[in-house]
């Protein structure tokens, strides 16, 4: 799958979740995504930047335009070495939160993306990849 442009962003403080939301709308503007798809993996992304800060202990988060079957989209994949999830299952279910939040984080990233997957491994960290493609 060709991969026109990539970035990486290191998150390390909120400003950091910041960029990340103004990355992934820069290249979902690139991508040609419509204004709701812009929307749906800007949200996503700023979610799961916010996890890898807030239960990853930072991380990083790689961004690419990529280009398959004559479709173009978005693809990030996020990555943190924090203590990782030990019930991928029961996290992903809206309602179940390991820290004061509502629960819907890794439920609602995963609605709002066309591709999703998480590979998770107890006192190793986390990688989350999502990608969302013009209609």
């Amino acid at each position: 799958m060709p991969t026109t442009r990539t970035d990486r962003l290191e998150i390390r403080s909120s400003d950091d979740v910041v960029k990340v939301r103004q990355q992934t709308r820069t290249m979902a503007l690139e991508a040609g995504l419509s204004l709701v798809d812009q929307t749906k993996i800007i949200t996503a992304a700023s979610e799961l930047a916010r996890n890898t800060l807030d239960y990853g202990g930072g991380g990083e988060v790689h961004l690419e335009v990529v280009e398959a079957n004559g479709r173009r989209g978005v693809r990030l994949v996020f990555e943190d070495h924090g203590p990782g999830i030990p019930d991928i299952e029961q996290a992903l279910r809206d309602g179940f939160t390991s820290g004061g939040g509502l629960g819907l984080g890794l439920g609602g990233a995963r609605r709002l993306s066309n591709e999703f997957k998480i590979e998770s491994v107890p006192g190793s960290g986390t990688r989350i990849v999502i990608g969302r493609w013009k209609a």
